[in-house]
């Protein structure tokens, strides 16, 4: 999952200033600059989920308006319609992972000392959420990448078996 490696350095970057705040010696006006970068760095995550597409389809939620979980994609890796490989659904945006609170909390600029402690343990389950889709996809991606290698062996025994009958 190519664009979830930015996702994974945005939510990195979230928690980094998370601890920032946690920081006795960070201001309040400190406080409020942090979260103001982090409200920009959750709509940018929303943005690459919004815009992370394959030849018209996204991919990191249902579709390009709306942020609810995507269908299962389905890859179709032999001869009959039943030889296929689905993927889980993936909603990698602040509402799948989770961070609709923080935003909310940046929102209204209320970030605390207190909030920010709390906060970072919802960045940890965040990232650990964003790792399970990316294992996943891994995993999809491996079998079909095994499945169009045993295509390709099949197609060279035919050619092979065909040039023998031939000659």
């Amino acid at each position: 999952l190519h664009d979830a490696l930015p996702i994974s350095n945005i939510l990195d970057t979230v928690k980094a200033k998370l601890i920032q705040a946690n920081t006795d010696t960070t201001s309040t006006e400190g406080r409020d600059a942090i979260s103001k970068d982090v409200k920009k760095l959750l709509e940018q995550l929303n943005n690459i989920a919004e815009q992370t597409n394959y030849n018209g389809t996204t991919l990191l939620q249902v579709s390009s308006t709306s942020k609810a979980v995507s269908s299962g994609l389905t890859f179709q890796v032999g001869e009959t319609s039943a030889d296929t490989i689905t993927n889980t659904g993936i909603q990698a945006n602040t509402s799948g992972l989770a961070l609709t609170t923080l935003i909310g909390l940046t929102a209204a600029s209320s970030l605390t000392q207190t909030i920010a402690a709390a906060q970072q343990t919802v960045i940890d389950t965040a990232l650990t959420k964003l790792n399970g889709y990316r294992g996943d996809i891994g995993s999809t991606q491996n079998q079909v990448e095994s499945a169009v290698r045993n295509l390709m062996t099949q197609s060279t025994n035919v050619s092979a078996a065909e040039s023998i009958i031939r000659d």
